[in-house]
């Protein structure tokens, strides 16, 4: 699957940085569209929106992971689990945990991925 990226934020050291997420939210006509928001020592976080029937076949991560839905609808099946997606959901997986996604509408979703 392709998935485009846009560059990542950059911050001095000590740099705050502020995002309106919403105002960053947009969809490419099939398929992932993600945008690395900002990446420091140890965690990552990326904004991922997915066009309505996407789907994102099993796979692991070797990091621990949070998803944050912001909007549409969609289901992620964790460890053999379904767990609908909306927004306001938030998920907690742990590394290397089997996961799946499908978005049913359109999906936006915050990821963080993060060490230990």
């Amino acid at each position: 699957m392709n998935t485009p990226t846009v560059r990542s934020q950059s911050l001095s050291p000590g740099e705050s940085l502020v995002a309106q997420l919403q105002d960053k939210i947009e969809y490419a006509e099939t398929g992932v569209l993600s945008k690395v928001l900002l990446k420091v020592p140890g965690c990552q976080y990326t904004l991922f929106c997915l066009a309505a029937g996407t789907d994102i076949t099993e796979h692991t991560s070797t990091r621990n992971a949070v998803v944050y839905v912001l909007e549409g609808q969609g289901t992620l099946t964790l460890e053999g689990k379904e767990i609908p997606l909306e927004p306001g959901v938030f998920i907690f997986m742990p590394a290397n945990a089997p996961h799946a996604l499908k978005a049913e509408a359109n999906l936006a979703f915050l990821l963080t991925l993060s060490e230990g």
